[in-house]
């Protein structure tokens, strides 16, 4: 159960959450999955983040068929190239690459 309280009206809503594990019953404490959990929203909320500050992908204008999908693929595509190149600060990452455009193409090992 999520519980939940709306900040302007006080307002408290209750919220069933279900998940799919591959654990077995034995494996799947509570403790546990919820380790899992915040493992994945962990890893999502950091992604989500970057993506939105960096790229403003929020307030992308790209919306029909497959092209946000797409962009966010190059997104993430270029979030974890920048850290195999051993930039922790995506944005300055991009910073650097941009000044040179050989920069990207040799960060993913293309001369």
């Amino acid at each position: 159960m999520r519980r939940r309280r709306i900040v302007t009206t006080g307002k408290i809503t209750l919220e069933r959450l279900y998940g799919v594990t591959d654990l077995t019953a034995e494996q799947a404490d509570a403790p546990e999955i919820a380790r899992r959990i915040r493992d994945h929203w962990g890893i999502e909320n950091k992604v989500h983040h970057i993506r939105d500050t960096t790229y403003a992908e929020d307030a992308s204008r790209v919306r029909t068929g497959t092209a946000p999908r797409a962009m966010a693929s190059l997104r993430n595509l270029a979030i974890g190239a920048l850290r195999l190149a051993g930039h922790t600060n995506i944005a300055a990452g991009l910073r650097h690459h941009a000044r040179d455009t050989s920069r990207p193409l040799i960060a993913l090992g293309i001369q």
